[in-house]
């Protein structure tokens, strides 16, 4: 391979979180396809085994491993898994995530609130804790957020807290990590055509009586919802060497959706 054949990831590491999803599923397409080493985590065996299925790369450059990624001792394995397969990392995309309920705070279920901030909030919390020391000088940590991280709506209290505390945690995590030149940033999604987000749609047509799909696309100056391809670009963008001087952002990839 020539020096300019190169992918912009070319030999580095990057641990994926969420990675069964069709946001972690595609990143991880696209960081392969960069010359990255990719560790797959998801909570499942099986939508482990569906994913690498779809892509065809060598088993020496994709690896998968199920865990729990709200409990630490999970989160020790799985990072200590890529170290011990490739001797380090570079990239940490910490997308795993849940949507929870869609229901007033004072009908709110607690255990549901539990279970959205343990996934979307401690689970972040725990790959800095535990990855920081495996992360490579210069590295990238990429968290997913969610555009109601810098808005909200009536109710999805939970959701909505763990990705505004987010937040707060990449600018802490970024300012603590900048000496060791690793950037830390948020990417924030508006809607995505998913079955993920089409769940949540299926909930709120519900509760506002009309097709939840539709009047999203009315709301977002671009009037549609993204794709899965176009969240795995910004990924991209954020754990290359093309975000060189970007850290403690949000990159908003909503379509305008908060503006």
């Amino acid at each position: 391979m020539h020096l300019e054949d190169k992918g912009q990831l070319e030999g580095k590491v990057c641990v994926v979180t969420g990675a069964a999803g069709s946001i972690g599923l595609a990143a991880v397409k696209r960081l392969l396809r960069e010359g990255a080493r990719v560790l797959l985590v998801d909570r499942e065996e099986a939508t482990l085994r569906a994913a690498e299925a779809q892509l065809g790369a060598p088993s020496s450059h994709a690896v998968s491993i199920a865990a729990d990624v709200a409990d630490a001792a999970d989160t020790r394995r799985y990072l200590e898994a890529a170290q011990r397969l490739w001797g380090g990392i570079d990239v940490l995309f910490l997308n795993a995530g849940v949507s929870g309920a869609i229901s007033p705070v004072t009908d709110y279920p607690e255990e549901t609130w539990d279970r959205v901030i343990a996934v979307n909030l401690r689970a972040p919390f725990l790959a800095c804790k535990y990855g920081l020391p495996l992360l490579r000088d210069g590295g990238s940590i990429v968290m997913t957020g969610s555009v109601v991280g810098v808005t909200s709506d009536p109710g999805i209290a939970a959701y909505a807290t763990s990705k505004h505390g987010l937040i707060g945690l990449m600018r802490t995590v970024a300012k603590e990590a900048a000496r060791r030149r690793i950037r830390v940033n948020v990417l924030a999604p508006g809607p995505i055509d998913n079955g993920f987000q089409r769940q949540i749609e299926g909930h709120l047509s519900n509760v506002i009586g009309t097709e939840a799909g539709a009047f999203l696309d009315g709301l977002i100056p671009l009037g549609r919802h993204g794709l899965a391809e176009e969240i795995a670009e910004a990924v991209l963008f954020l754990a290359s060497p093309a975000s060189s001087f970007t850290t403690g952002s949000v990159l908003m990839a909503d379509g305008g959706m908060h503006i």
